[in-house]
C-alpha cells in the first residue's frame, strides 16, 4: 500500500465529501495516517465539490494533493480540471453516465462506469458515489473492503448501510 493520494470531484450533492470521509475513516481504523481535505465552490449544492484524501503508512506532510495516484470524477468539469493531476500509471475512475467525454491521456488507467444507471439497479440513484468508491477500493487495494464496510457501519446512517454495501460490491464488480 505505502502511500496513496486521491481526489474525489463532482457536483455538490453527489456525495463527493462522503466518499472521501468514509475512505478516511476506514484508513484510520486500519491504523494508517490519513488526511481528508474538503473543498467546495460558493454554490454548494449544484456547484463543484471535491475532496482530497491521503492514506499512508508514512507521515503526511501536507493535505494538498498535486500528484494524485487516483482521481474519481462524477462530472465533466471535474474531468477537465483533475485529469492532469493523475500521475502516469495512476487511476482515473469516472461516471460514464455524467462525463460526456473520454480522457485524453493514454498513460493512466481509465475505468468508466455507468454509475447512475448501476445505482438505480441497486436501488437508488443517490448511491452512485458508493458504486465509484467500491471500484476505487477494489482497483487500488488502498484499504480492505471490510474496513470500508466497517467505517460505513460505524460512521454512516444505519438505515442506508445495506444499500451502500450493495453499491460498494457492485462497484467492485466493475474492476474484478
Amino acid at each position: 500500500m505505502a502511500h496513496q493520494e486521491i481526489i474525489f470531484a463532482g457536483f455538490g450533492g453527489q456525495g463527493i465529501l462522503s466518499m472521501g470521509k468514509f475512505l478516511a475513516y476506514a484508513g484510520l481504523d486500519e491504523d494508517l495516517n490519513v488526511s481528508w481535505f474538503p473543498s467546495y465552490g460558493p454554490e454548494m449544492r449544484g456547484g463543484t465539490s471535491n475532496c482530497s484524501v491521503i492514506i499512508s503508512d508514512e507521515n503526511i506532510g501536507s493535505p494538498l494533493v498535486t500528484d494524485a495516484t487516483a482521481v474519481v470524477v462524477m462530472n465533466r468539469p471535474s474531468l477537465d480540471k483533475f485529469e492532469k493531476v493523475v500521475i502516469p500509471g495512476g487511476v482515473l475512475i469516472m461516471d460514464g453516465d455524467f462525463v460526456n467525454r473520454d480522457p485524453v491521456r493514454t498513460d493512466i488507467d481509465v475505468i468508466k462506469i455507468p454509475a447512475q444507471s448501476a445505482a438505480e439497479e441497486v436501488g437508488s440513484i443517490k448511491i452512485a458515489n458508493m458504486i465509484l468508491l467500491g471500484a476505487l477500493v477494489e482497483k487500488t487495494g488502498i484499504i480492505p473492503m471490510e474496513a470500508l464496510l466497517k467505517a460505513l457501519k460505524d460512521h454512516g446512517k444505519e438505515q442506508f448501510y445495506d444499500l451502500n454495501k450493495r453499491a460498494l460490491e457492485k462497484g467492485a464488480e466493475y474492476v474484478k
